[in-house]
């Protein structure tokens, strides 16, 4: 004879469940940052699912580490429960070897949870303890895999207070592994292409050179929001004639392509400035008719600038610069005053390449900085850009005294925390030759 059940009390558990998962889904991919998703996941597992649950992620080395212990009561928790874990043994004894090399899920009860005296391994040792610590009538321990490939575990449990865990609950906690460890091994992939777009553009970029009287820095770092290559670059090489050129530039695009052209670009535009020595406007305007037989339909920004030093005078420092639609150039004096080189402005590469490129020439005074941005540095969304620009003379100005390494590393930490676009830029400060002791004429002998 077949028992009457309540249909009410199944459709109601069927979507308590249902709920749980879509709360679960929602915790994970609500941040990028895979320990801060595990952390929000836990908090909703307890208390609607258990009294505390605990997550292990194998990392390098396949050696297990805690990064999440989230209880009903946060008093009970110490600090000594997170942290790395000893190493699976090689023959797996207790529930999260065991579940660290494939099996599971499996449903514990307190016969089942011996007391850490009785562990056969280190590892089980430290997962009792967990249990008699935090306390735990029944539990269940299950894998989060991925791809066929175990990433951790996921336990949870429920003390006497509470109904205990039972058979039923095994597939809503393996489920629920299962979209944990998607999302683990979500981030993962994301960490680890957003690693290689960033060593693929840094390979990109050069390295400055050692000029005299010049101190140069540059920075580069990748969007925080996405895994993949763009076209913002900076370049900087001496010329004949004592001058240095100072180069930066942002091709249109957030792709592989935009970081291929992007370093094209910028070796075409080598080869120009090194074959003729002519005015920064006529260097552009060779690479525009380039750009416009090369790469039709491509659009990008670029400054080129000539610094020339005269060796008379105080403030002897020329610079000669013509900019293709790009950010206009930032002046800063070693008092703190700030200004925008707005002269020598055209428009964009790739847009009119017969259009005659302007530039300008400014005398800037010795031990000041001279920048070169990107759009990135300055650009947010919601806001003008007349707003980036004086944030950045605020900032720049209040960094003036500071050394240009430590002047760059601020800036970028001021004004690009967490940038949706990458940022490049390059700082010049010029500096004045030390001064020659006088040496007095020796008296004519008589």
């Amino acid at each position: 004879m077949v028992e009457p059940f309540d249909v009410d009390e199944v459709v109601q558990g069927a979507l308590q469940r249902l709920t749980l998962l879509a709360e679960a889904t929602t915790a994970l991919s609500s941040t990028l940052d895979p320990y801060e998703a595990l952390r929000r996941v836990c908090r909703i597992l307890v208390p609607e699912l258990a009294d505390w649950c605990a997550v292990d992620l194998l990392e390098e080395g396949n050696r297990p580490h805690r990064v999440c212990v989230v209880h009903r009561d946060p008093s009970a928790l110490n600090a000594g429960l997170t942290g790395l874990l000893p190493n699976v043994p090689e023959a797996p004894v207790g529930p999260l070897a065991r579940v660290l090399n494939g099996a599971g899920p499996l449903l514990l009860n307190a016969a089942g949870i011996p007391s850490p005296e009785q562990a056969a391994s280190p590892l089980q040792a430290r997962q009792l303890e967990l249990f008699h610590q935090l306390g735990a009538d029944t539990a269940i321990v299950a894998p989060l895999r991925a791809r066929r490939q175990v990433l951790g575990a996921l336990t949870i449990a429920r003390t006497t207070e509470h109904a205990a865990l039972t058979s039923g609950d095994l597939a809503l906690v393996e489920d629920l592994a299962h979209r944990i460890a998607l999302a683990m091994d979500n981030a993962r992939l994301h960490s680890e292409a957003q690693r290689i777009a960033e060593r693929l553009q840094r390979s990109l970029l050069p390295r400055l050179p050692q000029v005299e009287h010049l101190q140069l820095g540059a920075r580069y770092v990748p969007a925080a929001t996405t895994a993949e290559v763009g076209g913002d670059w900076y370049d900087c090489f001496a010329l004949p004639a004592e001058q240095t050129a100072l180069i930066i530039g942002d091709v249109t695009g957030h792709d592989l392509r935009a970081a291929v052209t992007m370093s094209q670009l910028r070796n075409m535009l080598r080869g120009i400035a090194c074959d003729r020595q002519e005015p920064p406007g006529h260097i552009l305007r060779r690479l525009d008719l380039a750009v416009d037989i090369l790469y039709p339909h491509t659009t990008a920004t670029c400054i080129y600038a000539l610094l020339e030093r005269d060796d008379e005078g105080e403030t002897t420092w020329t610079m000669k610069f013509s900019s293709a639609g790009h950010p206009p150039p930032l002046l800063i004096t070693d008092q703190g005053d700030t200004r925008f080189l707005e002269d020598g402005h055209g428009p964009l590469l790739g847009v009119d390449p017969r259009h005659r490129r302007p530039y300008a020439t400014e005398i800037l005074p010795t031990r000041s900085i001279v920048l070169l941005y990107t759009d990135g540095l300055v650009e947010r969304r919601g806001e003008s850009l007349s707003t980036g620009l004086t944030r950045l003379r605020q900032h720049a100005a209040a960094l003036s005294g500071e050394p240009l390494d430590t002047f760059c590393d601020e800036l970028l930490a001021g004004l690009a925390p967490n940038h949706a676009d990458d940022v490049a830029l390059l700082a010049a400060r010029l500096t004045a030759p030390p001064t020659r002791p006088s040496v007095p004429r020796r008296e004519r002998r008589q």
